[in-house]
């Protein structure tokens, strides 16, 4: 067994065992396109969705690499929440150009969040490269999803290129999604952490929505199940303005939970989703009471700090730092159902727990979070329809 340390934004992370592949062995199915020579899009006109993590493993963009591509005739980009750059955490985002190639940038994080028949009226073939970060609700699947229903509404073919799920395929933890609760932060009923990469989820998307189109995933190359992003050899590029590393998004699956209550999960600091906060909070007393759980593959650090924007912007915090010790045991969902539980034990007329509903989806789960249930019993509630996800799930896996 190898152990070693390493620093990763400003967290020190014990990492145990061995982290998967060698180091120059993944393409993303953007590279696998570019190695093939662009057959699979011969003489379509494509409309792109995109953004600033759609890049070979080289650091090309795949808008230059499609519209350089011969007998590959660019025509369109679409741009999903934060925009084509990817920098702005803004509500409504307009229609841009791209200076590099001349062409409007459709945004499906604005008037509309689906693209429209005339915003499609030159394409045959809309391609999504855009890298999830592996829970649910993180829209960039759900505005795949939505293309998807332009694609079956409008008689265009839908082509994938697939990339890893930075977090592994491997683990998978709920609450599952309730019925009546879909949203853009809830596309499909799913678990918070599914496991899937993006061209797996289309698979399922298509068939259990009964969308009838044409789909075809162009697959990674090297990539397993069991690998995560550090193990790729694969450049980090944030894919939001707050997913800055791959630490962070450990950890967004399970503090990403409590995001829509009053607590800061630290935007507008430099280590997002590694801490959280609130002017109400006692940080000894609650790091305390979390370590006192002795919750594996973590520990917590009592700290102050003010955000310098989003919630409580310039407003002194007392909170935690969340540091994970061991990856191998680490597991997000647990870590926000024991925060919850302790929010919701310490601070009962403070923490405002029943906005969480927004994210995690689940009535049954958030029932026992605000009942003051222990976090072993939150966790038991949320366990309910993960199996029959997984067994859903099986037959739109493409990697071992």
């Amino acid at each position: 067994m190898m152990i070693r340390f390493e620093q990763v934004c400003a967290t020190v992370v014990l990492l145990t065992g061995s982290v998967g592949l060698a180091a120059d062995t993944v393409l993303c199915g953007v590279d696998v396109l570019q190695r093939d020579g662009f057959h699979q899009l011969a003489g379509q006109r494509i409309g792109l969705i995109t953004n600033h993590t759609g890049l070979t493993r080289d650091g090309v963009s795949t808008v230059t690499l499609l519209h350089d591509a011969p007998n590959v005739s660019l025509t369109a980009l679409f741009s999903p929440e934060h925009g084509f750059e990817g920098k702005l955490d803004i509500s409504k985002i307009d229609d841009a150009a791209d200076q590099s190639t001349g062409l409007k940038i459709f945004s499906l994080y604005g008037k509309t969040r689906r693209p429209t028949k005339q915003m499609l009226s030159g394409v045959d073939t809309i391609v999504f490269d855009i890298q999830d970060i592996g829970a649910r609700f993180y829209t960039y699947i759900s505005t795949m999803g939505e293309a998807m229903h332009a694609a079956a509404q409008h008689g265009k073919r839908f082509v994938v290129l697939d990339r890893p799920n930075p977090i592994n395929g491997v683990d998978v933890a709920g609450p599952m999604l309730d019925a009546g609760e879909k949203s853009f932060v809830g596309f499909h009923h799913l678990p918070v952490r599914h496991g899937m990469t993006i061209g797996e989820l289309a698979q399922m998307f298509r068939t259990e929505l009964k969308l009838d189109l044409k789909l075809d995933v162009i697959r990674c190359d090297g990539w397993q199940r069991d690998t995560l992003w550090d193990a790729t050899g694969l450049v980090w590029v944030n894919p939001s303005p707050n997913m800055r590393c791959l630490t962070q998004a450990l950890l967004y699956p399970g503090i990403g939970l409590i995001e829509t209550t009053n607590i800061s999960v630290g935007r507008g600091t430099d280590t997002p989703f590694e801490v959280i906060g609130a002017p109400w909070i006692q940080p000894r007393q609650l790091a305390g009471a979390l370590n006192a759980r002795e919750i594996p593959g973590v520990a917590f650090v009592p700290i102050r700090f003010a955000p310098t924007s989003s919630k409580y912007a310039n407003q002194p915090c007392g909170g935690i730092n969340i540091v994970i010790t061991d990856r191998q045991q680490f597991e997000p969902l647990i870590v926000g159902f024991e925060i919850s539980a302790q929010l919701r034990k310490l601070y009962p007329n403070d923490w405002k727990g029943k906005d969480a509903m927004r994210l995690l989806g689940n009535r049954r789960t958030l029932d026992s979070i605000l009942a003051g249930q222990p976090a072993d019993q939150v966790q038991q509630t949320a366990t309910a329809g993960v199996q029959q996800f997984l067994e859903r799930r099986q037959t739109f896996l493409l990697y071992d």
